[in-house]
């Protein structure tokens, strides 16, 4: 195993499989990534609301990359396993006329700077006693497409990229579907804490080192889009296993998470597939991770680790 790292210049504003690597790497490789926040740097712990007037968004969510990672092949599975994260002590979130769930009901800039304490939270109203506690993960992770082109980083797709999922920290292990020669795998948009949905359009957003390991996987081939498995038993139900369905209609992204989670219970447990979608409806959890990155969704449908016995990997 090697250890590398790739810098914060290494960023780019499109997935696009044309992009030189940045770095190639062997299967089993650590590699740490300092990343910019979603602004790009335009706004920093000083910045006011007047600071949203002069953002140039179209430099908005650069991702670090691309990594080229010996093995990798079409139809394989990208396992990404997150180590270790590192991030200041500010971050941002803010509102943005014409972005987010309630765009409409609130068209006027709005922009909060948090202190981010190493206790494990951010005071939301101190006096009122309103903290949030910090969970840091990258809203950014994905391989390119095997489609010719730039796309923008803004969306989440089947390969990854904008997905903003909160359960994607420290410990957690991500899956993505491979779709080029050497998976070209890319990070960025660092979270400080997010809560499901992300429905006012940013997080506590911030700057980010974070160091993954990635491996390359042959027995996979049910990965149509991002899985992850949670390492922290965090919740009553403790650990998951979840499938993402991302599309642009809603109900087809659902339909679609709940199909991939079928094929994983009847690759991985040996279900047929009336037991698995049985499953899936008493025990799986069906949730909204990111609604506001149009023009898809990611909707998850999460499995606790405690209902599946002994299987072949989650």
């Amino acid at each position: 195993m090697s250890i590398h790292s790739v810098r914060r210049e290494c960023a780019n504003l499109a997935w696009d499989n044309s992009i030189p690597p940045a770095l190639h790497v062997k299967s089993g490789d650590e590699i740490t990534f300092d990343c910019a926040d979603a602004s790009n740097g335009q706004l920093t712990a000083d910045s006011t609301v007047v600071t949203l007037e002069k953002l140039t968004l179209a430099g908005f969510n650069p991702v670090n990359g691309p990594v080229f990672v010996d093995g990798a092949q079409p139809g394989d599975t990208l396992q990404v396993d997150v180590l270790r994260i590192e991030n200041p002590e500010w971050g941002w979130t803010g509102l943005f006329p014409g972005f987010g769930l309630l765009a409409d009901e609130f068209p006027e800039p709005a922009l909060k700077i948090w202190k981010l304490e190493q206790e494990g939270f951010a005071w939301f109203d101190e006096k009122k006693g309103i903290k949030v506690p910090l969970r840091p993960f990258a809203g950014e992770m994905g391989v390119a497409q095997k489609k010719k082109g730039a796309f923008s980083v803004v969306p989440p797709y089947h390969t990854g990229g904008n997905i903003d999922t909160k359960h994607i920290t420290v410990g957690s292990t991500l899956f993505l579907p491979v779709e080029v020669e050497g998976a070209l795998f890319s990070i960025g948009d660092g979270h400080a804490a997010q809560g499901d949905g992300e429905v006012c359009g940013s997080a506590i957003e911030t700057p980010m080192k974070v160091t993954v390991r990635l491996s390359v996987r042959k027995d996979k081939p049910y990965t149509k889009t991002p899985h992850f498995s949670t390492a922290t038993a965090d919740t009553p139900s403790g650990e998951y296993y979840c499938t993402t369905g991302i599309d642009s209609d809603v109900r087809e992204a659902m339909r679609s998470a709940v199909r991939n989670m079928i094929d994983f219970l009847v690759a991985e447990y040996g279900l047929d597939r009336v037991g698995a979608y049985i499953l899936c409806s008493v025990a799986g959890d069906l949730r909204m991770h990111e609604v506001v990155d149009m023009p898809n969704y990611v909707i998850g449908m999460m499995m606790p680790k405690s209902v599946l016995g002994p299987s072949n990997e989650v």
